[in-house]
């Protein structure tokens, strides 16, 4: 019994020495973007294309009447005037 607990203890000893250990690993941190300087200014870009044509309007409202216009000048009197007809019109008969 004297040896047999010192031998118990040594071999309990080694047994567990041989077990794997776990291995730490250290995650490196994530980088973080610094932003640099600003860049030169890029090209203009080009004219766009032309919209097509909009929808026709509606119709407008009647206008309302005009006024009523002035009363023109008197004419000249009937004395001395010649009324001359025209010669077709022999070509109609009148009842």
């Amino acid at each position: 019994m004297n040896r047999s607990m010192p031998i118990a203890a040594l071999l309990a000893t080694l047994s567990l020495a041989a077990c794997e250990k776990p291995t730490v690993v250290n995650v490196p941190a994530t980088p973080v973007a610094v932003p640099g300087p600003a860049g030169s200014q890029g090209a203009t870009g080009g004219q766009g294309a032309t919209g097509t044509q909009g929808a026709g309007g509606d119709v407008g409202a009647t206008g309302s009447m005009g006024a009523t216009g002035s009363q023109g000048a008197t004419g000249k009197s009937g004395d001395g005037t010649t009324i001359y007809m025209s010669a077709c019109i022999d070509t109609y008969r009148l009842s």
